[in-house]
């Protein structure tokens, strides 16, 4: 038996970096296989040092017949179902029955495009794996025929917020309700650009993807500027810009290095510059407060008792703030929510005055609730 890991991004995205950090301290006493889309990109991030990182996709260099019948099947009958066969047919021989599969994307099921999964899954699946959808969300509006048959083929479901679990459980999945495996790892010390080594530091985090969430074009990033100026302005904290996806695509330090720049040479205002998923969360847990837009970005926050408000665009952010505090309102604001440029501000607000309470409430629970993630390995490990 062994355990492999599928559907994974690359490290790029810290988020998918620390879905398999976690997922090695969950299954520490197993050896792991990342199947990975972006095999330089974790080796880059030192992923090799904690798993057998192989490329997960084949790419067809040459024309062939194979090519052909994907390009033909794609052109004329806009099916791209053969053309994912084909590049990861070459894995196959390395299943065998009673092997177990995670497929880690996390939030693979809440965009356009997760057909491709179900593809993928059946074609693991017939070689006798028992196949885990792994700290997943799942939006529940988007679940429709197609996406319903391939989660209920899944022979475990781990939803790491419970928005997700109450909707696979009424659509008849077998799923268990555990928190997201980030929530494991540990950080790692690196150098500390701040002048204060802890408190007074606000972290910011904001991501290109929210402001396609948004209904008024660039209130998203309005808001983010207001809410520098306030903290520059109204207070004495230090501001960290901390970057937690670096895919060119999608870039948050472009949005990051745009707030910064519109505030000139401000000593209080600090560029963090590309980490591992580790190192991030170590400077994130030196943050007095943070504000983030991506989940990782924030559970690394969560998980080191720092107050954060959470700029949310689907079901992961309102879920996970749910299940740790039981309430969304004041823990997380939609970003399909802000209308007014002071909207964030009255939420800074809100946490700043809320701040000892909330540090205090995640230090009595959070080690629990973490732990919690160990139900799951048991539940993964009883399928063999």
């Amino acid at each position: 038996m062994s355990i492999f890991l599928y559907s994974h991004g690359g490290s790029g995205n810290h988020g998918c970096e620390a879905i398999v950090r976690g997922t090695k301290e969950i299954f520490s006493d197993e050896s792991l296989v990342l199947y990975s889309n972006a095999k330089a990109e974790d080796e880059k991030y030192g992923l090799n040092k904690i798993a057998e990182v192989q490329n997960a996709r084949k790419v067809y260099k040459r024309l062939n017949l194979k090519r052909i019948i994907a390009s033909l099947q794609i052109r004329f009958f806009h099916n791209e179902n053969y053309a994912t066969q084909i590049s990861i047919d070459h894995l196959l021989k390395s299943f065998t029955e009673g092997d177990i599969g995670l497929s880690i994307g996390g939030d693979n099921y809440c965009y356009p495009g997760f057909e491709e999964f179900g593809v993928i899954n059946e074609m693991i699946r017939k070689r006798g794996v028992k196949t885990v959808l792994w700290g997943c969300s799942v939006e529940p509006s988007m679940i429709n025929n197609t996406m319903a048959k391939d989660l209920l083929a899944y022979d475990l479901i781990v939803a790491r917020e419970s928005i997700t679990y109450e909707a696979l459980k009424n659509l008849g999945t077998k799923v268990v309700l555990c928190p997201d495996p980030a929530f494991q790892m540990q950080p790692q010390i690196c150098d500390i650009p701040f002048k204060k080594t802890n408190g007074d530091i606000i972290g910011i985090n904001i991501s290109p993807h929210i402001m396609t969430c948004e209904n008024g074009e660039g209130i998203a990033y309005q808001n983010y500027k207001e809410l520098i100026k306030y903290i520059l302005e109204e207070t004495d904290y230090q501001i960290a810009l901390i970057p937690h996806v670096v895919w060119e695509s999608n870039d948050d330090r472009k949005v990051l290095r745009k707030l910064y720049e519109d505030f000139g040479e401000n000593n209080r205002l600090i560029m963090i510059e590309d980490h591992t998923a580790p190192e991030l969360k170590y400077l994130i847990s030196k943050c007095d407060m943070f504000i983030g837009a991506r989940t990782h970005a924030t559970i690394a926050a969560y998980s080191s008792c720092v107050p954060t408000l959470v700029v949310g665009y689907s079901v992961k952010a309102r879920g996970i703030a749910k299940d740790l505090f039981g309430a969304e309102e004041n823990y997380v604001i939609p970003v399909q929510s802000l209308e007014k440029p002071n909207d964030l501000v009255n939420g800074f607000k809100w946490l700043e005055e809320n701040n000892k309470q909330i540090r205090e409430h995640l230090m009595k629970m959070m080690t629990e609730y973490s732990k919690s993630s160990f139900n799951a390995k048991e539940k993964i490990m009883s399928l063999i």
